[in-house]
């Protein structure tokens, strides 16, 4: 295993992370504590010292199973990340409330990276107004936590303005080969590191599509001299950034664990040649070729007055058309898309067809029938 540093924590951080999201599942739908266990205690075996959950990942049960996994001397090994849900907060006891009750789920005393989970405008605001960032120094302060950070969905502008807020010490953002302009983006990531944030990086593989054995893009991994499954190809490139401390991996299978922690071992930054960095761009190519509805992004047609997400509903429909996975696609939708943070849906099927959004789509796009389309595709 590599080993990473953030400039204001003082842990060596291992450069592939254990998430706690998308852990393996009995019928039934509750984690398969078994496997999972092994999963993750492998990992920590073979030099995985940084493990991330959150308040809401698997209905709540990610953090209670987390704490019962890492007993029996294995929280002595690792780094232990969770996030304060955002969406839940109301008042400045809530946060208190929310950071005492994940204490106990983890079994532990102190959460070592403690992030402000997944922000935006409004819960920036909002949070903002109840003094978060007051509660982050005061549970410092009081050993609850040891190091106090943020997960992002914005803007890249948002996401300057929140770095500039306070002294935090590490930031976590979604960043891989096809999303170096994606919220944060290649941008935030070296404004943030400039100013002394360590790197989390998260959908390192874009959900597990990144590492799809797909005909035509396949057949481009193969032309590299050095061999890499696809997955790997794309966690190469995630750590061949010298700002990045820590990659998580989602990880739902054993061979998963296995596969990412042999990845690591090439994870050293700007390791990648020119050729190598040559084959991501014509893979990217490849891919955008297969994008069905050409929107740019430019979110001039938001906000929707009936609440759609339009922008991210052609995307995830792009994505499973791109990917040749429709049902990866619709979990990442339903989750996205679905209220997971606020309880408010964005789907395509709630719209109205009042034609708001076309008057101002400069690239004069049939929005209504697109979004038919999604609809047809997803289901909602």
């Amino acid at each position: 295993m590599l080993y990473r540093t953030m400039k204001n924590a003082t842990p060596e951080l291992s450069v592939l992370g254990f998430g706690c999201m998308r852990l393996p599942l009995k019928e039934n739908g509750e984690i398969d504590e078994e496997l999972a266990t092994g999963m993750l205690r492998y990992a920590i075996d073979h030099g995985v010292n940084y493990v991330d959950t959150a308040y809401p990942y698997h209905n709540g049960m990610s953090e209670p199973f987390v704490g019962k996994a890492l007993s029996g001397g294995y929280r002595e090994k690792v780094n232990l990340a969770t996030k304060l849900p955002s969406w839940l907060i109301k008042s400045r006891e809530d946060m208190d409330k929310y950071l005492d009750e994940q204490l106990a789920r983890l079994r532990t005393d102190v959460i070592d990276f403690y992030l402000v989970h997944g922000l935006n405008r409004p819960f920036w605001e909002s949070l903002s107004a109840l003094g978060v960032t007051d509660f982050l120094t005061d549970a410092i302060a009081d050993g609850r936590i040891r190091y106090a950070g943020f997960s992002f969905h914005d803007t890249t502008a948002l996401f300057k303005e929140i770095v500039k807020s306070y002294d935090w010490t590490f930031a976590q953002i979604q960043y891989n080969f096809m999303d170096e302009n994606y919220q944060a983006g290649t941008e935030g990531l070296k404004f943030a590191a400039k100013k002394g944030l360590g790197i989390v990086v998260m959908e390192p593989i874009r959900g597990g599509l990144l590492a799809k054995d797909i005909a035509g893009i396949s057949d481009i991994w193969r032309t590299a001299k050095e061999k890499h499954t696809p997955a790997g190809w794309a966690l190469r490139w995630v750590w061949n950034h010298p700002e990045v401390s820590v990659v998580l991996s989602g990880m739902s299978t054993q061979e998963q664990v296995q596969q990412n922690v042999a990845s690591a071992q090439s994870g050293l930054a700007n390791s990648l040649t020119k050729t190598e960095l040559s084959l991501f761009k014509k893979v990217k190519k490849e891919l955008e070729k297969r994008v069905l509805i050409p929107c740019t992004g430019c979110r001039y047609c938001t906000p929707c007055p009936h609440g759609v997400s339009i922008p991210e509903c052609f995307e995830y429909y792009n994505r499973g058309h791109m990917y040749e996975d429709e049902e990866q696609t619709k979990q990442i939708y339903t989750m996205f898309l679905g209220g997971f943070f606020n309880g408010i849906p964005n789907y395509a099927s709630l719209c109205q067809e009042c034609g708001e959004c076309e008057e101002k789509c400069p690239q004069n796009l049939p929005i209504r029938d697109n979004l038919k389309k999604v609809v047809d595709y997803f289901g909602k």
